[in-house]
Order: structure tokens, then sequence, then C-alpha cells
């Protein structure tokens, strides 16, 4: 049996975990079937020259070429995400990926990687499946897609989706199965520590992280705030930003939130200036002004009213412990 060339598209803010994760346990497929075995030739393309994946992580990438599977690795997509917006700075990927299925090439999408699969027009008209967070927003985004949040790896006339993250593993396995051999594939999993035996996404599913109904209004404020949250806050001009009055704002913030937009912002302030004390060697005056408080004295007074100890107190404490810990 021939090699399996196998092609994965590398984009900017793709997980780069994604990117190695089925090369990596296709490499272990190879040793364990030996050189008398089928191989894998695997490439990782690009439309572009450069490409920068999540965390920062710049990958070398070849151009695209003629492969037998190709491979769509998932990006960070977070539920209040401008889809249309990220999906929009993905053109040529999008394109690639319609021209590599048009040429006879199979398309697999990991995770969240199907909505590029589903923008190029592959998922209409199939069953699919992706992360068990993000089925509705697909089923809702492209209604012609069959949409099967429980499956773990669905394959529909030459285009297989995954769910989430580790369901990459999924995949790599049954191509292996199918390439190289139940055994293959069988002791692959147990070099690997990964589970073979898994159907179902469902077990993992965690309700609590599932958008609320009925909270819509709250999250765009939220969103909202948390983007401009060095900004003086200004009740008016916020209810302005979302075309209500401040007594209508109050209202359906509290509503579905029980507290206030203004708790919510100081909230978020303290959080990241938790980050930034923890990370950074940033002045105590600069982490408040960094966050939106000119006076280091109204932030000092937030922060130790959240946190119980105030800013050079709360750094020094975290200091303590690291040392404690490295001796």
């Amino acid at each position: 049996m021939s090699a399996l060339r196998v092609g994965v598209l590398a984009y900017p803010g793709c997980f780069a975990s994604e990117v190695f994760g089925v090369p990596d346990l296709l490499t272990m497929a190879g040793h364990i079937a030996g050189p008398d075995g089928p191989g894998y030739q695997v490439a990782i393309v690009s439309p572009r020259r450069r490409v920068t994946a999540s965390g920062g992580a710049r990958l070398d990438v070849g151009p695209l070429r003629e492969v037998d599977v190709l491979v769509v690795p998932g990006f960070e997509l977070l539920l209040d995400a401008d889809l249309d917006e990220r999906l929009g700075a993905l053109g040529p990927e999008i394109a690639a990926i319609r021209a590599q299925f048009a040429a006879g090439t199979a398309v697999v999408s990991l995770c969240v990687g199907a909505f590029l699969l589903a923008e190029a027009g592959l998922l209409d008209g199939r069953r699919a499946t992706t992360s068990w967070l993000q089925a509705d927003a697909l089923a809702r985004r492209r209604p012609a897609v069959d949409v099967r949040p429980e499956e773990l790896v669905v394959t529909d006339t030459g285009v297989t989706t995954t769910a989430a993250f580790s369901a990459m593993y999924d995949f790599a396995l049954d191509l292996i199965r199918r390439h190289g051999g139940p055994r293959v594939a069988r002791a692959t999993a147990r070099l690997a520590l990964v589970d073979d035996a898994r159907t179902s996404q469902t077990p993992y599913v965690d309700a609590r992280l599932l958008p609320q109904p009925g909270h819509a209004f709250s999250e765009r404020v939220m969103r909202h705030l948390d983007q401009h949250l060095a900004d003086r806050y200004d009740l008016s001009a916020l209810a302005a930003a979302f075309g209500v009055s401040t007594r209508t704002l109050l209202r359906r913030f509290s509503a579905e939130t029980g507290r206030t937009p203004l708790a919510h912002l100081q909230s978020s302030r303290v959080r990241r200036a938790r980050h930034l004390l923890e990370t950074t060697d940033r002045t105590v005056a600069a982490v408040a002004s960094s966050v939106g408080y000119r006076d280091p004295g109204t932030f000092t007074v937030l922060f130790t009213r959240h946190t119980g100890r105030s800013p050079s107190a709360y750094r020094a404490d975290l200091r303590r412990r690291r040392k404690t810990g490295a001796t």
C-alpha cells in the first residue's frame, strides 16, 4: 500500500496543537507498522507565506499541493465572537478548501474547523459534527447542515468532521485503522495513551458552559465593557451605544445578571489588574492606569475590597509563595 499523502491547512490563529496532533499520531503509527507497512507523507500547507498560530507560534508552511486528505484544524472561538469577521479574514483558506475538495481530496475538519468547511459550502446537505459547545451556533449559521452534536467523528461522502479538540485523535486512529489496519491503530492508541473506545461526546457536555437563553443583552453589554476596560465609565454613553435609556439599561442588565454594569466593569478591572500584578513588573500606578483609574488611591480601595489585600500586598504575597515553592 502506498503512502497516504496528508496535508494540514495552517492559517492565522489556528490551534497549533491541532496542526501537529494528527501528524504526530501518524508518525507513531508509521513506526509501529514498520518499513513494510503503509506510511504517511504529511505536510503543513497554506495559501500564505507566513502563518502565526494560536499563542503566537510561528509555523513553517509549504505551498498548497495535491494530497489525499486535507486536515483543517480549529481555532479559538468564543461564544460571543464575531464569526463573520473571523471567517471573512480567512478567505484564502476557504477558497483552498473548496478547490481541494473539487479536485477529489477528502477534507477533514477538527473541532470548530467545521465552520471553515461550512463556509466553503462543503457541509450543506451533509451530516456533520463539531464541538458540543458550538454545535448550536453551526446549526443556526448553516441550516442546511445536519449537525450531530453527540458524535465524535462524522464522515459523509468525502467530508469528515470531528468533535472538540482531542477528537482529532479519534479521527487519526480511525484513519490509521482504515489505512494500516486495526492492529496498528490499537498499538498506536496504547503507545500514545489515547482512548480508542470512545463513541460519543455527550458524556463531556457541561451545561453550565452553554449560553443561557435570555442573556443576550447583558452579554453584549459585558463584552462592550470588557473591550473598553480602560475607558471612563459613562452610563449615559453606554446606554446610547445600545439604543436604550439608562433606566432600561440598568433594569435589563440587572434582570439578567443580578448586578449593575458598573459592578461587572469593576470585577473585570480587578481581574485584569491581578493578571498584570502577577505577570509584569509595572508599578501599581501603571497597573491602575491600564485598567481605567488615574487615581491609584481609588484603585487601591477597589482592589482591596475585591481581594482583601492591597495591590502591593497582593504582589508581595505572590512573590513570597513563589519563592517558598521554589525552595
